[in-house]
């Protein structure tokens, strides 16, 4: 009886074994009895025809209905053609040549077989060419054993390839069988009693040769089970050999810069902030290396316009005048004062259009106060998530501003008239350059009611009803429309001809709450100075443009400021240079003169934040790393230029991993074995980032090894964008009308992306050059059209560009970006691009993060689905920015019912992003949870599918967890230990190893 790990070589000869090794990559025993049916044909209930998935390898049970031989090419040529049925539709077989005769004896009309091959069409009907078959009755010789296992009543079907049939695999499997109670049981065995699961080798024989339904069910439960546990005590092992690394603990310190940033800080922190700070602090304050997942990181900005104006006591005054100590109106009609001004050089702005016609203007990541609906709870929301939200399904503004309680306010000026009176004389007069004087503007609310009224009294109606003030000047209007809103009223402005304006009022009821104004459009308002202030009050909020309420924050750095106040430095390791120039910009306007320690100007208690990328010039370059090995720079980010051997810290002790799905583990562990270099085998925190939405399953397999951490407020998308599927190779004419919708974007004033996989200037690998582990597909892949698609290399960059700009695209202006360009010349690119210098940017996945042109509308993703699901999400985000609908066009040669088409459709389907992450998990979960997919190891999970079987997933984390609490070495384990070495080879065992 052979081993599990004996070669199929040995048991099933070296042509079979060749096959499943080459194209299944099955290599032993236990491979092939860990290789489960895909489903199950049942005796007597034959498959559907009429489901048949088009350029897919099929296998199929059906009755022969017809068979008949035809001749073609002037009768030198001839075909059998056999018609196959099962009562829902009909598949046509073909065979021709030579290959007629032996078909042509065995199909014979009522003669029910297997058959496996590809589905393809002709003359618009379904057909298998050269099937392979195998007779289910016994009137063929070698079909006693099909025969046998179809009476058997559950017929297994293999995850197949074009080189061996689902039948032949059966057969191999019979082979292996015996071999089944030498698999090893890794499950103790009172979990084994106490969920009610069969043993190991009784749930092998029910998967490949089950009796009945039940034993399948039975099988499949015991055989989920033996994946999660196994993977889970793998987890559960990798985070308590975490806990018992030494690590520095870096415990908060009073009176540090830590201290001193809160004391700055524009904003108190939200519930779910504090949960968070209050878990990453404790963890930092361990002597054990902190090892947490972040999910969702709010972006920084928060910033308006030098021309925005802020309420003060005296009236509105400029954002751009704002000075430390200026006294300011918060939305309770309190007083605060201004605690700090933040200038972030220019940004992109956006213009709030309210129902009423004012508009306000801020950038996308500043916050409002917002009510939905008759709702009397308030919200808080960026202005990007208030535009991917902004309207109701019926098209009706789904937020409204909340109102600012009226406050009293004096300019100083003179009020020699009774307020009543210079309203009524306004009213009469109404000449072009008529105002209300500003002492009477910015007055207490008494008198500014007293102005309204003698303005409403002579001009339309009583004050306190609706009513219709008419034909004023603008300047006017404006004034008038100031004061009610001031009041807490609604006023609309319109058109009453040769410069004139209707101004409808609306004051509030008697108890004085403020009407609401809705958000009725969100424009781009262009480039523009901005800054963020701080307000010294709880509610770190203040009044803006026409009583509009809003609220200031920014990221929060306290987890890196409060390991630098323990003497040690923090790393943000960020994906791309231009990532991680935005984060160091952002951390050292935020810090302020924080962020100049040892700088002239900069405070006591600051410290140095340096960048470090692979495109600084030498100088600048030898300054940062002296910074970080003497302790000057107590902050550094950077790219994976962090991460080289020149490389050295003074203390590291805090590693902040920005996009984790965009590094490799072995990045991750190099920048954390930095650590080492000045405190022996010290390990740094770690704190992992992610803005992707993953779902609970996920985190608790793929970064089952970090604990996590949510915040309340994960970052929104972007502007809904239409997105759509376009069939090149089927349909040619779409692909040509998503080049004509390109240039209809452009000669609207837009701009557009074409994104290609691949530069295009690669050298071509040599014809006889191997490849890589695993690139022959598992068995889900093996034969699909997707092998065939990547046959041909990916559409490539430059390729693209030549043929748009001489083709469909001839006459606009054409430019090219990729990876491999110089700094200097990808920058000037960028910046003629978001000038709007250029109509189309031919680009790799480079654009993925950090590319912001908000005129840029349309987006035409080239071999689309050579992309991943969250790829393709990130891709589509850089369009649909602007006040303009984004357009995303996913272009593919794959047919119809290929998986890769069903891909592509669920990523046209939803701009949700947790919904998004769920279907990429289900598209991938037979790659490897482990992280080993790109290498080419097969997946450890062939069973558990990671979405669906939550319940097991966590209940095998709760009892791994407490087994490896009790025994961690798992000495009173030991089929355990065989089965983590079996599915855990050395390649998985580095990775877990490693951070």
């Amino acid at each position: 009886m052979a081993a599990l790990d004996e070669p199929l070589k040995k048991i099933l000869g070296g042509t079979t074994a060749k096959v499943l090794a080459e194209h299944l990559d099955l290599h032993t025993v236990g491979d092939l009895l860990h290789h489960y049916p895909r489903r199950y044909a049942e005796r007597g209930e034959l498959t559907r025809l009429s489901d048949l998935p088009l350029d897919e390898h099929v296998t199929v049970v059906a009755q022969v209905a017809d068979s008949r031989v035809l001749k073609f090419n002037g009768g030198r040529g001839q075909r059998l053609e056999v018609t196959l049925t099962d009562g829902s539709g009909r598949l046509r077989l073909v065979f021709f040549g030579k290959g007629i005769h032996k078909p042509h004896k065995d199909l014979l009309p009522g003669r029910r077989a297997m058959f496996a091959g590809k589905v393809s069409v002709f003359n618009r009907k379904l057909q298998l060419a050269h099937p392979e078959y195998e007779l289910l009755d016994g009137d063929a010789e070698g079909g006693a054993d099909a025969v046998s296992a179809f009476a058997g009543q559950l017929l297994p079907i293999y995850p197949a390839c074009q080189q061996m049939a689902s039948w032949k695999i059966a057969k191999a499997v019979d082979a292996v069988l015996p071999s089944a109670p030498d698999a090893v049981d890794p499950l103790p065995e009172a979990l084994r009693d106490g969920r009610e699961l069969v043993p190991l080798t009784e749930a092998l024989l029910k998967i490949h040769r089950p009796a009945s339904k039940a034993d399948i069910a039975a099988a499949r439960d015991r055989l989920k089970w033996d994946e999660a546990f196994v993977l889970q005590v793998a987890l559960a092992r990798r985070r308590l050999a975490e806990t018992q690394l030494p690590a520095v603990a870096r415990v908060l310190t009073a009176g540090g810069i830590l201290d001193a940033f809160d004391a700055k800080l524009p904003f108190t922190l939200t519930d779910g902030q504090q949960k968070v700070s209050r878990e990453i602090f404790d963890d930092l304050a361990t002597e054990h290396p902190m090892h947490r997942l972040l999910q969702g990181e709010v972006g920084s900005g928060k910033a308006q316009p030098l021309d925005a104006l802020v309420l003060t006591p005296r009236g509105f005054s400029p954002m751009g005048q704002m000075t430390v100590g200026t006294e300011v109106v918060v939305p309770s009609g309190e007083l605060a004062v201004v605690d700090g001004v933040f200038p972030q050089g220019e940004r992109e702005v956006w213009r709030l259009v309210l129902s009423d016609g004012s508009a306000v203007e801020c950038d996308d990541e500043h916050l409002w106060i917002v009510q939905a609906g008759d709702a009397a709870q308030e919200a808080v929301l960026t202005t990007r998530e208030l535009r991917n939200d902004l309207h109701d399904p019926d098209g009706r503004p789904r937020w409204s501003i909340a109102a600012a309680v009226p406050v009293d306010l004096d300019d100083g000026g003179d009020r020699p008239l009774d307020p009543y009176l210079v309203g009524r004389r306004l009213a009469e007069d109404r000449g072009p350059a008529a105002r209300v004087p500003d002492a009477y503007r910015n007055a207490p609310l008494k008198d500014r009611l007293a102005v309204l009224r003698g303005l409403l009294d002579a001009g339309s109606g009583p004050a306190g009803a609706p009513a219709v003030f008419r034909a004023a000047h603008r300047p006017l209007a404006g004034d008038l429309a100031w004061l009610v809103r001031s009041l807490g009223g609604r006023a609309r402005l319109s058109a009453a001809g040769e410069g004139a304006y209707d101004v409808e009022v609306a004051l509030p009821d008697a108890d004085g709450v403020g009407l609401r104004r809705a958000i009725r459009a969100i424009e781009y308002a262009g480039r523009k100075p901005v800054q963020c202030i701080s307000v010294r009050h709880p509610g770190h909020a203040y009044v803006t443009d026409h009583f509009t309420v809003t609220h200031n924050t920014m990221v929060a750095l306290r987890a890196m400021l409060g390991v630098v106040d323990s003497g040690g430095q923090a790393a943000m390791l960020a994906p791309t240079e231009v990532l991680a120039q935005q984060h160091h910009r952002s951390i050292t306007e935020m810090m302020g003169e924080l962020a100049e320690g040892g700088m002239l100007g900069g405070a006591e208690q600051g410290t140095k934040v340096v960048l470090l990328t692979g495109s600084m010039g030498a100088a600048a370059r030898r300054q940062a790393l002296l910074d970080l090995v003497t302790g000057e720079a107590g902050i550094v980010v950077g790219t994976h230029a962090l991460i080289e051997d020149k490389v050295q810290f003074h203390d590291l002790g805090l590693v902040v991993v920005d996009e984790q799905h965009r590094f490799g583990v072995e990045q991750r562990d190099a920048l954390r074995g930095k650590g080492h270099s000045q405190r022996e085998k010290q390990t740094p925190h770690l704190l992992v980032m992610t803005a992707t939405p993953i779902p609970r399953t996920v985190a608790m397999t793929v970064f089952g090894d970090l604990e996590t951490s949510v915040l309340d407020q994960l970052p929104a998308g972007r502007s809904p964008i239409a997105t759509h599927v376009v069939p090149a190779k089927d349909k040619p004419h779409f692909l040509a009308r998503a080049w004509e919708r390109v240039r209809e974007e452009v000669a609207a004033g837009h701009q557009g992306y074409v994104v290609c996989p691949r530069i295009g200037d690669e050298e071509d690998a040599p014809k006889g050059a191997k490849k890589p582990a695993g690139s022959k597909g598992a068995a889900d892949q093996a034969g699909s059209p997707e092998d065939a698609e990547e046959k041909r290399p990916p559409l490539a960059v430059l390729d693209i560009a030549g043929q748009l700009a001489e083709g469909p695209l001839a006459g606009l202006r054409v430019a090219v970006l990729h990876g491999r360009m110089a700094p200097d010349d990808k920058d000037d690119v960028m910046r003629r691009f978001a000038a709007g210098e250029l109509d189309v940017l031919v680009a790799t996945t480079v654009i993925e993060v950090g590319v912001n042109v908000p005129n840029a509308t349309a987006m035409v993703i080239m071999d689309a689905d050579r992309f991943g699901v969250s790829q393709l999400h990130q891709l589509r985000g850089r369009v649909g920015r602007g006040a303009a609908p984004g357009l995303c066009l996913l272009v593919s040669e794959m047919p119809e019912a290929a998986p890769a088409r069903a891909r592509l459709a669920a990523v046209a389907a939803t701009l949700d992003g947790f919904e998004l992450s769920r279907i990429d998990l289900e598209q991938r979960r037979e790659g490897d949870v482990l992280g080993q997919a790109q290498s080419g190891v097969r997946s450890s999970l062939r069973m558990l599918a990671v979405i669906e079987d939550e319940e097991v997933i966590a209940a095998a984390r709760e009892e791994a967890t407490a087994l490896v609490t009790d025994d961690p070495e798992l000495t009173g384990y030991p089929e355990l230990r065989i089965a983590l070495s079996a599915l855990l080879d050395e390649e998985r065992e580095q990775y877990l190893d490693k951070g």
